[in-house]
Parts: C-alpha cells; structure tokens; sequence
C-alpha cells in the first residue's frame, strides 16, 4: 500500500516545517487525528485536515505561510486552520500538547517522509487507537470503532499492555484491547 500523492505531499511539507520549528529552536510539532489515522493506516483512512500540536501555535503559522498555505476566507470558509491551496488540505494547532499530555513522550515517532530529508514526529499508532476508542466511547463518533479496529489490524505488533491502558483511560474505563475484537 501506499498513501495517497496529495497526501505524500502533505507530509513533505509538514516535515519542512516541522524542520523550520527546530532550526528556530522549538520542538516539532506533533501529528494527531485524521491525518496520524491515514498515516498509520497508509491512506486506507483518508482526511481532509492534519491536527497538530504544539505549544508554538504563531511560529508553526509563521513557518507554514512560508510554505505557501494561506489562511481561508470568505463564505463557506469556517476553518480555524490554514489550506494549501495546491493540496486542498488544511493544516490546524488543535492543542499544545497531544491527548492533554495523557501520551506517553517516549512513543511518539520520528519520521521521514520518501523523498524528504526532514522529519516530523506523529503519536504512536497505540495513542492514535485509544484516541479513536476514546471518541468511540463518547458517543459522538461511531465511526472510530471500526477505524480502531482497521489500525490494531494493520499494526500486530502494536504493544497491547500499552493500549489496553490506554484506551481504559481515553474511554473511563468503559472499553479495552477486548472490546475491539469482533
């Protein structure tokens, strides 16, 4: 499998900025939502936005207007992030840190994309299926339970010690490793 181009292209520069932040001193921000969800499942989930987080919102702007993504307006234009009008994919800080600081930093991946000497870093494929569960379990997101599952699938390895507390801990207490299974 492979991700899609508008997609690959995304990461790219996700990962150019994420270098830009570093050259500036700041940590790299960190892939979340959606777009960690196509990552991980290599585009089989797809999106329209990558949710970031960092606690360096202004400067993460600064860097991705010089890449070329512009702030939508007008009618129709309700986004609270920034689209690259190349990729038609927007780019959004949805919080300073990942899942309220609930993820384990030792976790969090460092990656390169194909083609790219930069890197960027996304929450582990763990955190991304208790985020989904723990949406799953709010009621507001049926769909996450099958996204869930689609990653626990494609990731056997995934540390399921690890992601069974996790996802008890995203749902309070109400689902486990278990409940996906089905």
């Amino acid at each position: 499998m492979s991700y899609r181009p508008e997609f690959e292209a995304a990461l790219r520069l996700l990962a150019r900025a994420s270098e830009a932040m570093v050259a500036r001193g700041y940590q790299r921000p960190i892939l979340v939502g959606g777009a960690a969800a196509e990552f991980w499942s290599t585009s089989a989930v797809s999106t329209g936005d990558f949710d970031l987080c960092t606690p360096r919102q202004s400067e993460l702007e600064e860097e991705l207007q010089r890449l070329g993504f512009v702030k939508p307006s007008g009618p129709g234009m309700a986004t609270r992030g920034w689209i690259h009008p190349d990729l038609v994919l927007g780019f959004e800080v949805v919080a300073d840190v990942p899942m309220d600081g609930t993820v384990d930093a030792a976790r969090i991946r460092l990656v390169q994309p194909v083609g790219e000497t930069a890197l960027f870093r996304v929450i582990s494929v763990e955190d991304l299926i208790a985020d989904r569960m723990g949406q799953y379990a709010s009621g507001t997101a049926r769909d996450r339970l099958d996204q869930a599952r689609l990653l626990l699938a494609l990731h056997p390895d995934a540390d399921l010690e690890y992601l069974d507390r996790r996802i008890r801990e995203e749902s309070d207490g109400d689902y486990g490793v278990k409940d996906m299974q089905g």
